[in-house]
């Protein structure tokens, strides 16, 4: 199992134990499409003279395909028309590469976590920006271990906004103070927080310095362990804020 690595925040609405709901983010979490994605708009900034390198697609972890699209083409101005064009042509590629996902494309723990929750009887819900996001878990064989799926089509405001999580904790009818939320981008941690829940970081800690928690992928984990992690992180919190106050 990979070291967590806890971190302070500031937050509105302090997350509670039990953990009773679980959030999943899709891509950097449970698989990695990042690939799929970057050559998807590889392919449309080239046809648009567009200069767009992997370090440009860094910048669009976690963020809508609007938003990403705005970040590619800079100062480059086109009608809402073609802006949408553009949209669906980068999603024809995308969608196109979907089909070559399996099972085996799985992160690092990702299945062995679903399994567990599911096994405990954590209500599980997928939150995550992107549209294609129930294609993806019916390619990856995972779709039967969610109870909802929030996607880019579920809310008007996307990451950093919680609407997203929000909505997903609704439709499995958990409290938003009783879920956890897994994330890979700083975006879906700020919504996470803002939300009330718990975020869990995965991936490097320095990219999700707000996280409760940071982890390298999902192996190893449990809901005993994380239970047992969060109960450290809340006793901490309790005692700075207690300190903090004489």
């Amino acid at each position: 199992m990979n070291n967590p690595i806890s971190t302070e925040m500031n937050q509105t609405l302090p997350p509670q134990l039990p953990i009773m709901g679980a959030i999943f983010d899709l891509d950097g979490v449970l698989t990695d499409t990042s690939e799929l994605h970057f050559r998807a708009w590889k392919k449309l900034a080239d046809e648009e003279k567009v200069l767009f390198t992997r370090k440009d697609n860094e910048a669009l972890r976690g963020i809508s395909r609007r938003e990403s699209l705005l970040l590619i083409l800079k100062d480059k101005v086109v009608s809402e028309t073609y802006l949408q064009e553009m949209m669906a042509r980068k999603n024809r590629y995308y969608i196109d590469s979907i089909s070559t996902l399996t099972p085996k494309d799985l992160l690092p723990g990702s299945q062995e976590l679903l399994e567990n929750l599911r096994k405990e009887g954590i209500k599980i819900a997928l939150g995550s920006a992107s549209k294609n996001a129930r294609s993806v878990i019916g390619s990856l064989g995972i779709e039967h271990f969610f109870d909802a799926v929030a996607d880019g089509e579920s809310v008007l405001n996307q990451k950093p906004a919680p609407d997203l999580f929000l909505y997903a904790s609704k439709m499995i009818s958990i409290p938003s103070s009783n879920c956890v939320v897994f994330e890979d981008a700083a975006a879906g941690i700020e919504a996470a927080l803002v939300a009330g829940m718990w975020a869990v970081g995965i991936g490097p800690q320095m990219r999700l310095p707000s996280a409760h928690m940071v982890f390298n992928n999902l192996e190893g984990i449990t809901l005993k362990i994380l239970s047992t992690l969060l109960t450290r992180v809340s006793d901490l919190q309790t005692h700075l804020s207690t300190e903090n106050i004489h």
